[in-house]
């Protein structure tokens, strides 16, 4: 039988969906274990997922939070409006992200697809550049520049990243093909940039400066490409092999229902607590306050001080928090890692984020132009600040949502100290000199939604951007909850986040990395997988990711 394709691997080839779906669980915990608390920095999908499976297994999560629950998974409802929300967030996730999906059907959440350009759900796009306006429903639609920049992009893809041998590989799950072509573009393309696998290739060398702008600017399949010019290639290879970039959904009425049902979530087979516990009753109904401090008692157990001062002490802790906050928010004791560890956590780098979103009085946009007849407004890419605006229809009787923009690095940093409204004064500028006869404005309802990701200081950016020569950073925090060869004073401390894993901004790469500390804490504690479902830190070396001399 065929699998769904997954995002397995390349760096890690583990099948986590298999690992979940396995009817004999995730493993066994010994009965004195039974019942220990366990704490878990950060209330996100990372936490929720870490919590959820190891109170299955019997074991008690604490949880602490600085801010809400679902960290980036957050869904904001418009004033006085019932599930009219603003996906500030995650609010695209591709089918490959299948341990993802395990969980949104477990909690019987819905999808539906995302209106990205140029596909179905979208209805119509429209791309403006250098003050010229094209409106398509397919690529076909479009001039023959952009679809010579698509070609050229895709022929880059097989000239320099035998990608599509890859990409069968991985939908084959085939770990040997897999690391017999990945391992060589590790070592190839760690220390060169996207924008240098593009300009290098002999498909774009073979056309001008502007069809590589027009790349930058408009990209394919969720938008413009150029604020991840300066990131490692191996970043982007990532997510065009694991197919992130492609078939992705939204979850109706928001993101952040995933968190927030797993909170309160009954599992149907429990090892250790009655029938009815949820992390929420374990937890008496709310979260502790935010970490404040970690550090190792005389006892050799983890101490957690939380912003009201409580202490309390756990044989093990999963931080799930962005990894800067392990100095900037949190106090960590500094032999709790190795100082190469440390190194890896303090040079992650943050990008910018911001989005601007309003609701309308209905989806007025699916009415006719008089004169073109076209669409009234389309989701739209352009070199204006607003970057890219996505159309959001909740029905025809119902109010609707534009995301008015979606900005990355400068562009959000140009919005970053303005109010909402000046924002939504600027995108409605930019917006007039694309759709010159929309009165967008007179549509309006309600207070705007805005956010900048680098300003919220439980965060301090978006996700990760992995720099040239990042990989080695990579590799040391994503294997760090294998800690069976860790010197005593530095084992039971484990991180997960998608800052953690080999793909940041995908919610799939916080729950891969939740389900390695799951496996982490059940070794720690002297449990054992189970025996026809090993876990993944049982998996052979060759399914490892490579590692590079330092």
């Amino acid at each position: 039988m065929t699998k769904a394709f997954s995002m397995y691997g390349p760096d890690f080839t583990f099948a986590y969906d298999d690992w979940l779906a396995h009817p004999g669980g995730l493993g066994k915990i010994p009965e004195h274990q039974q019942g220990q608390p366990v704490a878990i920095i950060g209330a996100g999908i990372a936490g929720l997922v870490a919590g959820y499976e190891l109170m299955k297994l019997g074991l008690k999560p604490i949880f602490y939070e600085a801010g809400r629950i679902g960290g980036r998974l957050r869904s904001a409802e418009f004033e006085g409006s019932e599930g009219i929300i603003a996906e500030l967030g995650g609010m695209r996730f591709p089918e490959s992200s299948r341990a993802f999906h395990y969980y949104r059907e477990l909690c019987q959440l819905d999808k539906a697809p995302f209106p990205n350009p140029l596909t179905e759900a979208a209805g119509s796009t429209v791309i403006e550049l250098e003050g010229q306006r094209y409106y398509a429903q397919k690529l076909e639609d479009l001039p023959p520049l952009f679809q010579e920049v698509a070609t050229a992009y895709d022929q880059a893809l097989e000239e320099q990243a035998d990608f599509s041998r890859l990409q069968a590989a991985i939908a084959a799950r085939d770990s040997t093909t897999i690391k017999s072509i990945w391992n060589p573009l590790v070592k190839e393309w760690d220390e060169r940039t996207f924008y240098d696998f593009i300009a290098s290739s002999q498909a774009f060398r073979k056309l001008s400066f502007h069809h590589r702008e027009v790349f930058g600017q408009v990209g394919f399949g969720t938008g413009g490409w150029d604020s991840d010019f300066p990131n490692s290639m191996l970043e982007i290879l990532r997510v065009n092999a694991t197919r992130c970039d492609d078939d992705q959904y939204l979850i109706p009425g928001g993101a952040e229902q995933l968190p927030r049902r797993l909170w309160q979530k009954t599992p149907d087979h429990l090892t250790y607590w009655p029938t009815g516990t949820s992390l929420q009753k374990l937890n008496q109904g709310a979260p502790r306050p935010a970490a404040r401090k970690i550090h190792r008692n005389s006892d050799q157990q983890l101490t957690i001080t939380d912003a009201n001062g409580h202490q309390d002490s756990f044989a093990a802790v999963i931080a799930t928090c962005q990894s800067w906050l392990l100095t900037t928010a949190i106090d960590t004791q500094e032999d709790l890692f190795s100082h190469k560890l440390w190194m890896a956590l303090d040079r992650t780098r943050y990008m910018q984020s911001s989005k601007t979103f309003v609701m309308t009085d209905r989806p007025f946009w699916k009415a006719k132009h008089p004169k073109t007849g076209e669409d009234l407004m389309s989701m739209t890419l352009t070199d204006r600040h607003t970057r890219g605006t996505y159309l959001f229809d909740q029905g025809d009787d119902q109010p609707g949502v534009i995301c008015l923009s979606y900005a990355w690095m400068s562009d959000a940093l140009k919005v970053m100290p303005l109010t909402a409204e000046r924002r939504v004064q600027l995108a409605l500028q930019a917006l007039k000199k694309i759709y010159p006869d929309v009165d967008i404005a007179s549509h309006l309802l309600g207070n705007p939604i805005t956010i900048s990701w680098e300003k919220d200081p439980n965060f301090l950016g978006a996700f990760k951007g992995a720099l040239p020569g990042h990989y080695r950073y990579n590799h040391r925090m994503h294997s760090h909850f294998i800690q069976k060869d860790f010197p005593a004073h530095q084992q039971g401390l484990f991180l997960a986040g998608d800052d953690i894993s080999w793909t940041p901004a995908w919610a799939e790469g916080a729950v891969q990395t939740a389900l390695n500390c799951v496996w982490g804490v059940l070794n720690h504690l002297g449990g054992e997988d189970h025996p026809d479902n090993p876990g993944p830190g049982q998996q052979p070396e060759a399914c490892l990711p490579l590692r590079l001399d330092d």
